[in-house]
């Protein structure tokens, strides 16, 4: 049983200004997701993970950064670049304000029917899916019974959080991962167990710590409530 941490970035100038920045470079954190950021070296605190994958966009980086250099990841060296985690392409709708894409006609089928979608110019919904998943099974082939976090997007962990949990494609849009926000997800290979969803504010490091179990739960099962909640 692995232990799934999946870290969103910070909040970054594209959210602020409310465009659609894909894979755009040069897009940084705001102030305010800077902030979350150096918050994130106490809520990720002295956990201790097997491997770190982040996506190539410096939004990502700039997020975890802080905690890689802070003393909690006990001299931890680095992370692995993964270009499977990267932003979708958005093709020719990349830099655009979400105010006008919300008039397209493509916007709809979005929101209702995404495994349909191909982006003008872009990826595949369902491309961009299977490729994110796949850097799961790189870890779980690293280390099966191993903690590992992915630092990504938004829509790319909704896809994968949909994939585990078995949701379809098309419902997807009915997570909400906020920018800063940590979901924890055990995971054997088949079936998997939500720990935690889109928490803004949890430290997490006893989360990370607590011993993984395959038992089967009835009543919804009792595990200790996590310590240090701000």
């Amino acid at each position: 049983m692995a232990r799934l941490v999946f870290l969103r970035h910070a909040h970054s100038i594209a959210n602020e200004s409310g465009i659609l920045s894909g894979q755009l470079p040069g897009i940084t954190l705001s102030k305010k997701g800077k902030e979350q950021a150096l918050l994130l070296v106490e809520r990720i605190g002295p956990s201790s993970f097997d491997s770190i994958r982040v996506s190539p966009m410096q939004r990502c980086e700039e997020t975890i950064t802080p905690w890689i250099k802070s003393a909690h990841s006990r001299g931890l060296k680095g992370y692995q670049i993964d270009e499977k985690l990267i932003e979708v392409d958005y093709g020719s709708w990349s830099g655009r304000k979400l105010s006008r894409l919300s008039r397209e006609k493509l916007w709809k089928t979005i929101q209702e029917k995404p495994s349909t979608v191909q982006f003008p110019d872009g990826e595949k919904m369902k491309a961009m899916q299977k490729r994110a998943l796949h850097s799961i099974e790189e870890a779980l082939i690293e280390k099966k019974n191993g903690t590992h976090l992915f630092v990504s997007h938004g829509d790319v962990l909704k896809a994968v959080i949909a994939g585990l949990l078995k949701m379809k494609l098309d419902d997807f849009q009915s997570l909400v991962i906020d920018p800063a926000s940590i979901t924890v997800i055990d995971y054997d290979g088949s079936k998997s167990r939500l720990l935690a969803f889109n928490d803004s504010s949890s430290k997490i490091a006893a989360l990370t710590q607590m011993e993984k179990s395959t038992k089967a739960l009835l009543g919804g099962g009792a595990r200790k409530a996590i310590k240090g909640k701000r």
